[in-house]
């Protein structure tokens, strides 16, 4: 492309990027919910070295059926129910062993709904049984060849069990969206070829693939975080593989620059949370994005005591303005308007600045 030609796709950029941001101003003032999420559990069968909820073999305070029924019922009285997604999540929300009841419940009330899972309990029965409970998208992590994903998961034969999950979803169809999602980082960069060979060859709908974030137990781990060099490689084998029209994504984090907004993923950055996203912990706090540092000011009320619509409609107020009012960083920044400070979900909120900010990275533009 010639670099006329650059320049005018840039300055195009520029101009949806404005109105974006002016749109983004009036969600704060009037959020639209698109995805309520329900963390059903911290426990889990795997021990994720990046898991931003440090879930695993941990104590979990957990909601009962009864409640979640009423949580459902409160919610389809006050939104209709057709206008979101409801995400299920944990943990691995397939350890709950009323799960079937709680999203048998959810279907019948008509929500739309579906879930991340690591894939590992996924066997013919159940992925027959979510399919019967009305389950739409699921998104299932791999993340790396066999001996990395294992590692990083801490669970020997946990990839075996996951790819043949994901296969058990394909065989028994009727989903509307079966995804994988991989989680990249600074040790098995090298292995992005061949995980894209191995998911062309499986019938899934969309490979996600994403870098490991500054949180959770990754904070405790900062040698697998991506290097500059690694996040270019990132952006530019996704926008490769875009340009060959393959259902490759990046995930929604992070303001990436004029050269690569709008190119690794369908739509311009923003952070959902608090504008499009709520959230109800595994104890019925509310919350705005499940990935976000657990944090009691953070909290906005309680499912147990609070009704949500009201919630919603009254609280995350902290949410409903820019990260870049919040961050000394942001002040003198030419592309604050379009970043707004970035992602919630990497903010350092001790520090008052973010942990992950691609602006005086080489590849920026």
């Amino acid at each position: 492309m010639m670099q006329t030609d650059l320049e005018k796709l840039y300055q195009f950029k520029k101009k949806e990027l404005k109105l974006l941001s002016d749109y983004r101003k009036q969600l704060y003032s009037r959020p639209l919910l698109r995805h309520f999420f329900l963390e059903l559990t911290l426990r889990c069968n795997e021990r994720c070295l990046h898991c931003g909820s440090s879930c695993g073999d941990v104590p979990s305070e957990e909601l009962s059926l009864a409640q979640y029924q009423d949580i459902l019922d409160q919610v389809a009285e006050d939104f209709d129910v057709s206008t979101f997604m409801l995400c299920i999540t944990g943990g691995e929300p397939l350890l709950r062993k009323d799960f079937f009841d709680i999203l048998g419940y959810a279907n019948d009330k008509g929500y739309i709904w579906g879930m991340t899972s690591n894939g590992t309990l996924i066997t013919p029965e159940v992925a027959h049984k979510l399919r019967l409970a009305g389950m739409k998208t699921i998104s299932v992590s791999i993340d790396g060849l066999q001996s990395s994903h294992d590692a990083f998961r801490q669970t020997p034969g946990g990839y075996r069990k996951a790819m043949e999950g994901i296969q058990n979803l394909i065989d028994e169809g009727g989903f509307s969206h079966i995804q994988v999602t991989s989680v990249m980082n600074h040790s098995n960069m090298h292995e992005l070829d061949d995980l894209y060979e191995i998911f062309c060859d499986m019938d899934i709908d969309s490979w996600r693939v994403i870098g490991i974030e500054p949180m959770g137990r990754a904070l405790s781990h900062p040698e697998f975080l991506l290097t500059p060099e690694d996040q270019e490689r990132l952006f530019d084998f996704i926008r490769e593989k875009r340009m060959e029209n393959m259902p490759v994504t990046y995930g929604c984090s992070h303001y990436l620059g004029l050269k690569y907004e709008k190119e690794v993923r369908d739509h311009y950055f923003t952070c959902n949370a608090g504008i499009y996203t709520a959230s109800i912990l595994c104890n019925g706090d509310i919350v705005a994005c499940l990935d976000i540092e657990r944090r009691p000011e953070l909290v906005q009320g309680n499912i147990l005591k609070d009704r949500f619509k009201d919630v919603w409609e009254n609280k995350f107020a902290f949410y409903r303005k820019g990260l870049d009012t919040q961050c000394a960083f942001c002040a003198d920044c030419d592309v604050k308007e379009f970043c707004a400070g970035g992602a919630h979900h990497s903010f350092d909120y001790d520090r008052n600045e973010q942990r992950i900010c691609f602006r005086d990275q080489a590849f920026f533009v």
